[in-house]
């Protein structure tokens, strides 16, 4: 494993290579097409290979989009900027960067989950590790042998279970780690080199995948239990050895492994679960901005959780965790928070509950007292009007769950309820904000998961926020690495959550929307990313502690998708 020599010069980056020829041309990270100079085609014997002119980085760039724009299919588009991705890494940041609100939603949620379907009948190129149990007892050797740079500083890991809202997708699920990682480069400015996308194939129980001829992936039911736990674990102690500090993004595990991965290894090494606490972060943000349109108390919001898996819990966690920073406590702080999952409220009577759901399980007596029957606590319009809830957040992947019932009731109990339709894609949202809209005359206060079109409402045309974890997990990543944490602390993503309702401008709050627009990505992680670190300093998990020199320290760590000069390693 070769080091990137990326070195940081006042006239722009330079990097140094031991290739030429067709060599230097095969290597994503350091080709540039038809970008590279003239004195540069003839330094390393490419002149030939490619055409007579030269175009900066822009045209380049304006050509690309402009050949992308021929294709108006959102999977065909995803696919062709993977094979961009694979033959010029730089230029396919700078077109991204170019056109981000655009297309963000191809290279990420929602149409990334298609590409995960798809992926092994649309495989062209190897990026990324994939661990499998066949590698076990040898996986650090794994990774020296097969990662292209040893300084590898954050690393996204999915075990493939639980792609957004479509289940297992097998070794299909490496397009995610891509995907993420394509907007921690183009948003929080980490280096693409420094970046790695590992997927633990411990084999999938999707039978139509493995009764598909076509299909990549580890052609065997799931590992479970022991002999998981023990891939993930050897996975851990091999990624410490070969890239000591990096920061780790655990992805779509399946709700019932993705905490305990977490608490399992959450001491031992920089690392978060973006499901779990990336989406809390960034749902807790948002109902704290809609408390500041509002002019109401965050810590007068009664929320409902309606779906208690991994992400919900993360999410009633991370408000539960910011209404005690405000100073709710005991019953009232128990009480400020009710979750359902498929078989209704979740109580302390019922005897189907896992850990994380019981530490949010209201007692049975509470239940009655707010007027609940047995039937009723499955009915979400009854739970909503008798619990007289203001803040509404769907993380269940039940398409129109939402009712025009469930809104109006929620419209009973606030001027302004605040609806947040989590689940992702477009297709299983459980309510599209124009259907929240109308039936709240427009007084709701909306984001969601996936992109919507601004909605018309009182003949303005209103924004639609997108509650979106790309708002924060880059920024978590940033603030880890410039600080140099040893772990990642929950006040750390407490920390990004507030960061993020901060950062909302006057512009976004008089219009009344809950999330920035998707082109201030990079404003809003370099926010968030200051705050984390401040936090990991604060927390005293930092070995960079020098508070004062935090803010140069990520201006000058960051990375913008402009080509370096290249220079033979030596000369």
């Amino acid at each position: 494993m070769d080091k990137f020599e990326l070195i940081r010069t006042p006239d722009g980056d330079k990097v140094e290579v031991n290739l030429s020829g067709t060599d230097l041309l095969r290597v994503p990270i350091y080709n540039k097409g038809i970008g590279f100079t003239p004195e540069e085609r003839r330094r390393f014997g490419i002149e030939g290979m490619l055409p007579p002119q030269h175009n900066d980085i822009e045209m380049q760039a304006d050509r690309t989009y402009h050949t992308i724009c021929f294709n108006k299919d959102p999977v065909g588009r995803n696919i062709d900027l993977g094979l961009l991705q694979n033959r010029n890494e730089v230029l396919f940041y700078k077109l991204l960067s170019m056109h981000l609100e655009e297309l963000m939603p191809v290279v990420y949620t929602p149409t990334v989950g298609a590409a995960s379907h798809f992926y092994s009948h649309v495989y062209r190129r190897a990026r990324g590790i994939f661990i499998t149990p066949g590698h076990a007892g040898r996986i650090e050797q794994v990774l020296r042998d097969s990662a292209p740079f040893s300084d590898v500083e954050l690393m996204v890991v999915t075990d493939n279970e639980a792609i957004l809202g479509i289940g297992d997708q097998g070794v299909g699920g490496m397009a995610i780690s891509i995907g993420k990682l394509a907007l921690y480069c183009v948003g929080a400015g980490i280096h693409p080199a420094r970046t790695l996308p590992i997927s633990l194939d411990v084999g999938t129980d999707n039978q139509e995948l493995l009764d598909d001829p076509w299909y990549l992936g580890w052609r065997q039911h799931r590992l479970r239990g022991d002999a998981y736990l023990a891939i993930v674990d050897e996975f851990v102690e091999a990624a410490r050895a070969v890239f000591p500090g990096a920061v780790i993004q655990w992805e779509d595990f399946h709700k019932d492994i993705a905490f305990q991965v977490l608490d399992r290894h959450r001491n031992h090494l920089p690392s978060f679960n973006d499901d779990i606490q990336g989406t809390g972060a960034v749902a807790a943000a948002a109902v704290h901005a809609a408390a500041r349109i509002s002019g109401e108390e965050f810590r007068d919001c009664r929320t409902i959780v309606y779906g208690a898996g991994a992400a919900g819990v993360g999410i009633a966690r991370q408000i539960r965790r910011q209404l005690q920073q405000e100073g709710v406590e005991g019953e009232a702080l128990a009480r400020a928070i009710i979750t359902l999952d498929s078989r209704g409220v979740v109580s302390d009577d019922r005897d189907d509950l896992d850990k994380n759901k019981r530490d949010f399980a209201w007692p049975a007596e509470w239940v009655e007292e707010i007027g609940l029957s047995v039937e009723d606590r499955r009915n979400l319009a009854k739970v909503v009007d008798a619990y007289k809830g203001n803040v509404l957040i769907g993380t269940s992947g039940q398409a129109a769950s939402f009712t025009e019932e469930v809104v109006r009731n929620a419209a009973k109990h606030s001027d302004h309820p605040v609806i947040l339709p989590m689940s992702n894609p477009t297709d299983i949202s459980e309510a599209t904000p124009a259907d929240i809209m109308k039936w709240t005359g427009g007084t709701a206060l909306v984001a969601t998961g996936s992109p919507f079109d601004p909605v018309e409402v009182g003949g303005e045309e209103r924004r639609i926020g997108q509650a979106n974890n790309v708002f924060v997990f880059p920024g978590i990543g940033l603030g880890a690495i410039v600080s140099g944490a040893t772990e990642i602390t929950g006040s750390m993503i407490g920390a990004s959550s507030t960061a993020l309702a901060h950062a909302l401008e006057a512009s976004t709050i008089e219009e009344r929307c809950l999330m920035p627009e998707v082109n201030s990505l990079w404003d809003i992680c370099g926010i968030v990313g200051l705050a984390v670190a401040k936090q990991a300093v604060a927390d005293g998990v930092a070995t960079l502690t020098d508070v004062d020199g935090l803010e140069r320290r990520i201006d000058d760590y960051r990375w913008k998708p402009e080509y370096p000069e290249i220079h033979r390693a030596g000369d």
